[in-house]
């Protein structure tokens, strides 16, 4: 039985390895030739993708996938889809995801590769039924992870409840590379007995297993497997494409790809990463069996690895791997894929960061413990219920049911806002209100420009460059400045507050942006209540007041960038 191949690197395998920062005219060169292979499908969207694009390189997402999509006449363009979170990180309504799915197949999308995060089949059900009334492949998806409660027999149930909501495929997604090859054999014969539909098989290569779990899939049956051309393979990313090519040549799954086809894509690929080079961590090429305790995805690794750079915190690496499988195992043994990866994560690192357990808890991790993302696989202690959310009570129902329409009522907003160019525009805005509008209103020019200057023999004698060329990606910009008063560069430093010097300083406990100010001058507020929202490693995070009393001064304003220790407001 020929085994089919789907191609990665335009998704996942530079979302493991070099976090999700590849752009898109970097795809565009070589498009035709992946085209050309013969594979089964390319991933080329969804995932972390659209959020890197609007958040870190100025790019339109849907344009990425029109511009891509009209270069492949032979393959089929397939997405990661996160089910009722679709490319987000939290639930949305039904007439978004609605709205969302039909777009994406409008734009190009052939497969939807549809998951949840908790493998709840509740949250993937109006994605799979939507897109299937579009004409579109379905391929339903179940997320391989190992915890006491996560069995073959689950798996397999799983997979029987997708063949029925009428998925063309299933995927056995095992995001983390855990998956052993005993196992594999295990769970594809499995469902092979009980599911007559294809099945996928995807796998990171962090603990090394991932090849050879990958022969053990072809002998108990598998359709269809993952890979990642040979420069972007290995490490937190698949199994080469070219090896497993060679390897399954002249057997009962020969692919029936020729070798000679990836030549210069492999050429392409290898000038590429060292353009990227900067990017790439040395701890996202290396395989790391310790993956098999810890049991973070290919993607989460890399960002979590930039997490704790922004953090001005790598040295707690290895303190934050050991807290992971602590609040995975408190939170109901999730697997860990986006956004429960996320959520798990950020929690972890919030609880080495702060030095204290659950100090800090965002707003996702709340939602999670609610039953907000769906239900966790395993119960929830009431003591950690308690701890994150208090006397609330969890919710039992399918969590979409909750949530009133909200396409409209965000649609009128990106109008008054003067974003609201497109449909496309405006779901971008839903899904990323707190960044979207910045960069819909071509606001989000390449930053990260640091002028040095000779130091002064007295402020008089220093004047200030208005006028600079920028170089980007090789790509020359001219900018100019235009000052608009402030204090002088002698004055400056002395004169900026400090929380040292501030009465009743409240300050930002992590690097960030300021999302939202819940309170302004003169409010009296109580100690506890939340004065501000920072968004940080993509969650939602509270500032609480420390004390009781009255905002005097507010330093900041939304939107700001915020550092550890930064002043925020004064209460006195």
């Amino acid at each position: 039985m020929s085994v089919k191949i789907t191609e990665t690197v335009l998704r996942d395998a530079h979302q493991s390895l070099l976090a999700t920062r590849m752009r898109t005219r970097d795809m565009l060169e070589v498009v035709e030739h992946l085209d050309q292979v013969g594979y089964f499908s390319l991933e080329m969207w969804g995932g972390a993708t659209f959020d890197s694009c609007i958040r870190y390189l100025n790019e339109d997402p849907w344009q990425r996938l029109r511009d891509i999509k009209k270069k492949m006449d032979n393959t089929h363009a397939q997405m990661l889809l996160r089910g009722q979170n679709l490319v987000g990180y939290r639930h949305y309504s039904d007439d978004v995801v609605e709205k969302f799915v039909t777009k994406a197949y409008e734009n190009g999308i052939d497969i939807f590769r549809v998951f949840d995060a908790v493998n709840d089949i509740r949250n993937m059900e109006l994605s799979i039924k939507v897109a299937k009334g579009l004409g579109a492949h379905v391929q339903g998806t179940v997320c391989y992870t190992i915890s006491p409660v996560h069995t073959v027999e689950k798996y397999v149930e799983l997979a029987k409840q997708l063949e029925e909501l009428e998925c063309d495929s299933l995927c056995i997604k095992d995001m983390a590379g855990l998956l052993a090859p005993s196992e594999a054999a295990s769970i594809i014969g499995a469902m092979k007995k009980e599911v007559s539909i294809p099945i996928s098989l995807h796998c990171h290569c962090t603990s090394g297993m991932a090849p050879m779990s990958y022969m053990a899939a072809c002998e108990a049956g598998v359709d269809i497997l993952d890979t990642a051309i040979s420069p972007l393979a290995w490490g937190t990313s698949q199994p080469p494409t070219e090896t497993v090519v060679a390897a399954l040549k002249n057997t009962p799954y020969d692919t029936g790809l020729d070798l000679g086809a990836f030549e210069e894509i492999v050429r392409y690929f290898k000038e590429l990463k060292e353009k990227y080079r900067g990017i790439l961590d040395p701890i996202s090429e290396q395989i790391d069996t310790n993956v098999l305790i810890y049991q973070i995805p290919g993607g989460m690794l890399s960002n979590l690895v930039s997490q704790l750079k922004e953090q001005n915190a790598l040295d707690k690496y290895d303190a934050v791997l050991d807290e992971m499988p602590r609040v995975r195992a408190e939170l109901g043994y999730p697997p860990l894929v986006t956004p429960t990866s996320q959520i798990v994560g950020t929690q972890a690192v919030l609880n080495v960061l702060m030095g204290e357990r659950y100090k800090v808890i965002p707003k996702e991790v709340k939602d999670y413990v609610r039953g907000l993302y769906g239900r966790s696989p395993a119960p929830i202690s009431p003591e950690i219920i308690g701890k994150i959310i208090g006397d609330e009570e969890p919710i039992h129902c399918r969590p979409a049911d909750l949530l009133k329409p909200e396409y409209e009522k965000r649609k009128k907003e990106a109008e008054e806002l003067g974003i609201a160019n497109s449909e496309e525009d405006i779901l971008t805005y839903i899904l990323y209100p707190a960044i979207a509008p910045k960069f819909l209103q071509g606001g989000m020019e390449e930053e990260a420009l640091a002028v040095v200057a000779p130091k002064p023999a007295s402020p008089q004698e220093y004047t200030i460059p208005t006028e600079f060329k920028v170089t980007v990606d090789d790509e020359v910009f001219d900018v100019k400045v235009e000052p608009t008063g402030g204090v002088s560069i002698s004055e400056s430093a002395s004169t900026k507050p400090t929380a040292e010097s501030v009465k009743g300083a409240v300050t930002s406990s992590m690097q960030g942006m300021v999302l939202s100010l819940k309170v302004k001058v003169e409010d009296t507020v109580k100690e506890g209540d939340i004065v501000a929202v920072i968004e940080a490693m993509k969650m939602e995070n509270a500032v609480h007041s420390s004390h009781s009393g009255t905002v005097k001064e507010i330093f900041v304003a939304e939107g700001d960038t915020l550092a550890p220790g930064d002043l925020i407001m004064a209460i006195e």
